[in-house]
């Protein structure tokens, strides 16, 4: 590698026209591939670099940081999450960190309205009747769903996403209420009501998850939580790990729920084959933030965060900020 261009990592392959813009100005190894690169690879590949460009599939922990080396100064997550980074780790070792905030926010609220559609309006069962050959026809009866006009709307997590669901609503004419860690302004809130999270849950017919993950919100959403629901709510869960995936099957198993949708897993790629059997849960492969345009502006904004940091100056937009 040149000594005149800090070593920089992408690990894995990014929207069209992103990656030249590095390689423009460092010396890039790029893992040219839509799948994570394995953990001892990883390791090996981070020795001696100055920047990292990862994903939410990449462990940045101790163990990462030691094998990067001394001169690793940033970690570039491409994406507005960031559980995947020890973040104790790195700010002990003055490595900064970067994520892709804002740039993501309309196409994942969108998503989170495609999902809630289709689990209201049964359109996966639907597509899989016709698509088995199976005989049918127009009846009063056949694959009724739910009418989202005037029906009560909960978000939890009312951050930049949480808030463009709630603004989509108001085309659907539903009352919407939040919960947040701290109540917003008026003016920030979309038109929504703090709530206290149980009573959140006991009025929310539709329930859509944006709260990021962390310790405290890890399975936030139990059996327990799930059961203080209306009884044929419909849930819709846009970040791994928020709510128990078991106890989310369990929920639609026993009929407590009408319906539900996840586009993050918990343990991805794998999902729960209890999920899986369930005809009423509408299953995407983390599709959130899947447009070109998106996609090209997350990448762009994580070689932001590189070309500013290596160049000597902050993070364009560091986590925590």
């Amino acid at each position: 590698m040149s000594p005149q261009l800090p070593p920089v990592l992408v690990t894995r392959r990014l929207a069209p026209g992103v990656i030249e813009r590095l390689t423009a100005h460092h010396a890039v190894t790029h893992h040219d591939s839509d799948l994570p690169m394995p953990r001892a690879e990883l390791l090996a590949a981070a020795r001696g670099r100055s920047a990292v460009v990862t994903t939410l599939d990449d462990t940045v922990d101790g163990g990462f940081l030691d094998a990067a080396g001394p001169g690793l100064r940033l970690v570039a997550n491409h994406a507005v999450g960031h559980h995947n980074v020890d973040l104790a780790a790195c700010a002990e070792r003055g490595v900064a960190v970067s994520n892709t905030p804002g740039v993501l926010t309309a196409a994942t609220a969108d998503m989170a309205w495609a999902l809630l559609l289709a689990a209201t309006r049964r359109l996966g069962e639907g597509e899989r009747w016709l698509r088995s050959g199976r005989p049918w026809a127009w009846a009063p009866n056949f694959l009724l769903g739910m009418e989202l006009a005037g029906t009560r709307l909960g978000v939890l997590g009312m951050g930049r996403i949480g808030r463009a669901v709630a603004r989509r609503a108001r085309a659907f004419d539903m009352p919407v209420g939040y919960h947040n860690r701290r109540e917003l302004p008026a003016e920030q809130a979309e038109g929504a009501a703090w709530l206290p999270l149980e009573e959140l849950l006991a009025r929310s017919e539709v329930l859509v998850v944006t709260c990021p993950l962390s310790d405290a919100t890890r399975h936030l959403l139990d059996a327990r939580r799930l059961a203080l629901l209306p009884p044929g709510a419909v849930v819709v869960s846009m970040t791994a790990g928020v709510v128990d995936e078991e106890a989310l099957a369990a929920a639609l198993e026993s009929g407590a729920l009408f319906a539900a949708a996840v586009d993050n897993f918990e343990r991805e790629p794998e999902v729960p084959s209890a999920l899986l059997a369930q005809e009423r849960a509408v299953l995407a492969p983390h599709l959130g933030s899947a447009t070109v345009r998106t996609r090209q502006a997350m990448g762009g904004l994580a070689v932001d965060n590189v070309l500013a940091v290596l160049a000597g100056g902050d993070p364009v937009t560091p986590v925590g900020a």
